[in-house]
């Protein structure tokens, strides 16, 4: 079982479609200059609840939620998460995993089982693989267990300024992901994790104009893409993504 989280109790927009409770993991394998997740990379988070605090409010409010979010920082760190994943289905609540999806082993141990198996997954991709380094054969192998597993999905990608993903980075993309919807959210400064991407907020009419030609590259790709210029899901304004350190 996962040590302490931060507990969203509702949230109307983690989960589509559904009224949920999310679960925000500390810790991530990765580092992205532009996360917005600090606290819950490096530590320091405030509000902090055990597993089985969590799991409490989920059992108390389980007829008036729709679903349980896993989200992070990265859930698929968690040894302890199919057993997590199994007691939430036993309460008969589906489970969304939102992952990065460089964790390709823990994917195969949670599809093994019907009791562990997430009932939707958002899967972050951001950049072209073979700019992740080493991760990114991991993005690859991960992309292919979920668009094969039978499990609902969609894609998540912030479209990052100055042009640090081009429409070069969606064609490799695009590769990895199949007709499930592939969402494309602007960026948003403030609170990074290196504090210099602060200053590389766009207007909101440039941040959205870049989401919305990256989107309409992956729609010439055959995908079923769209831009969330308003929406913003988890508990941060980027938290669609927890990246590399990428160079």
């Amino acid at each position: 079982m996962p040590g302490e989280l931060l507990l969203r109790k509702t949230s109307l927009v983690d989960y589509p479609g559904r009224v949920s409770s999310s679960f925000f993991f500390q810790g991530c394998n990765l580092r992205c200059p532009w996360c917005h997740n600090r606290e819950l990379v490096i530590g320091g988070a405030e509000g902090l609840v055990s597993a089985e605090d969590a799991l409490a409010h989920v059992r108390k409010r389980r007829s008036v939620l729709g679903g349980v979010v896993l989200s992070g920082g990265e859930p698929c760190l968690y040894e302890g998460l199919p057993g997590l994943i199994e007691e939430i289905k036993n309460l008969a609540l589906p489970v969304k995993l939102d992952t990065n999806g460089t964790l390709p082993a823990m994917l195969e141990t949670l599809f093994s089982r019907e009791e562990t198996r997430p009932d939707y997954i958002a899967l972050d991709l951001k950049i072209a693989p073979d700019r992740y380094g080493e991760a990114g054969g991991k993005l690859v192998e991960s992309a292919a267990l979920i668009r094969a597993c039978g499990i609902a999905h969609e894609y998540r990608t912030l479209a990052l300024p100055g042009g640090f993903i081009t429409g070069e980075d969606i064609e490799a993309l695009a590769h990895l992901a199949d007709n499930a919807p592939w969402h494309f959210r602007p960026f948003r400064g403030g609170g990074c994790l290196d504090p210099a991407w602060d200053s590389l907020e766009e207007s909101a009419a440039d941040a959205g104009a870049r989401a919305q030609a990256l989107a309409e590259k992956a729609r010439e790709l055959g995908k079923q893409a769209a831009c969330a210029i308003s929406e913003v899901s988890t508990n941060a304004k980027n938290s669609t993504l927890f990246c590399v350190n990428f160079t």
